[in-house]
């Protein structure tokens, strides 16, 4: 079974690939994260799909996706990109 990735080693990694984050963008992902009591894999999937249709950190975005994620009682990376998909995100 793969381990999931922690938060903070995710966004080591995009760091590595390119993608910078301000210290204020980090924080509201880290605010978003606790004001939905999300897991690191929702917050993973939220940024991953906000990378993809804004092709860039849109906070509000962002947090938006959480918060339905939340509301549809989406557990998993994979659910919530199929959710993503079926509401024409992706």
């Amino acid at each position: 079974m793969k381990k999931e990735q922690a938060l903070a080693d995710y966004l080591l990694k995009l760091e590595e690939k390119g993608f910078r984050f301000s210290d204020e963008v980090v924080a509201f992902i880290y605010f978003g994260k606790r004001s939905t009591d999300a897991s690191d894999v929702l917050v993973i999937a939220s940024i991953e799909i906000t990378l993809k249709v804004q092709k860039e950190f849109d906070g509000s975005f962002f947090l938006s996706l959480l918060e339905w994620f939340k509301e549809k009682g989406i557990a998993n990376r994979q659910t919530a990109f199929r959710f993503a998909r079926s509401n024409g995100l992706l």
